[in-house]
């Protein structure tokens, strides 16, 4: 009832500029009424499949994926990321809105009661996390660490030390069923993830991933640029189109629902 409540929405194209910032919200709101966790997923791809230029992802951006990207961080109660994408994005904490937090929090739709951000998840089997990168330095609060009781116990505590909350969710390996469980048992259910293709591919191929929100950059980059998702298996999962929104610079962003 929740998916189909949540269905409910425009499949047409949508002028960006049309829509003000509280129509925006309205789009991308997360259902109302959860009891386990909804994972959204947000990657940016130029026309001709490319997941990064310059080898980040950063290449691709555009205003309208900005302004897309900052309102799904304000809506999600955790972002997660592979440690590969953290350290290759040089993560920092979320910087996001106290108001616009405390009111979707209202609303029913996402953000937090008191207006804090969300947190960073880092998934790391080997917690190899330096515990001076801007994830630990630059926050307003601490870092998830999730990894697994056979990751090395002083880079654990080291970590533990400089402020993270370090959390083991599975003997060698971070399974997506380990992942958000211990998420939920945190109270985070509306589930963020920015990549890597590493992690997005495992949460696909377990078939836990409910929504991709995926802006289409209007550039063509060739090279040898990574996909979204890398997975060992070929996969096939069925999405619909929940809307399309174009911007006048050509960009387009799109939300995919899980059937």
């Amino acid at each position: 009832m929740v998916r189909s409540d949540f269905m409910q929405r425009s499949q047409n194209a949508i002028q960006l500029t049309a829509l003000g910032p509280d129509d925006l919200a309205q789009m991308y709101a997360f259902p109302a009424a959860l009891d386990a966790p909804w994972v959204r997923a947000n990657f940016v791809s130029s026309i001709d499949g490319a997941a990064t230029s310059g080898n980040l992802t950063e290449g691709l951006g555009t205003p309208a994926d900005r302004t897309v990207f900052m309102l799904l961080r304000e809506l999600a109660e955790v972002i997660v990321v592979g440690a590969g994408t953290a350290r290759a994005e040089n993560y920092g904490g979320a910087r996001t809105d106290p108001a616009r937090r405390r009111a979707f929090h209202e609303r029913g739709i996402g953000g937090h009661l008191d207006g804090a951000p969300p947190p960073i998840a880092v998934v790391t089997a080997s917690a190899a996390i330096d515990p001076g990168a801007r994830l630990l330095t630059d926050t307003q609060v601490p870092p998830l660490i999730i990894t697994t009781t056979t990751a090395p116990a002083d880079r654990k505590q080291r970590l533990a030390d400089a402020g993270a909350e370090v959390i083991e969710a599975g003997g060698i390996a971070v399974t997506p069923s380990g992942l958000l469980r211990v998420l939920a048992e945190r109270g985070l259910l509306r589930v963020l993830t920015e990549g890597g293709p590493h992690l997005f591919g495992e949460l696909l191929e377990a078939d836990v991933v409910d929504e991709l929100c995926l802006t289409t950059a209007p550039l063509l980059v060739g090279g040898a640029a990574r996909r979204i998702s890398l997975s060992a298996h070929e996969f096939r999962v069925r999405m619909t189109r929940a809307h399309v929104l174009l911007d006048d610079d050509g960009t387009m962003l799109t939300r995919w629902a899980r059937r």
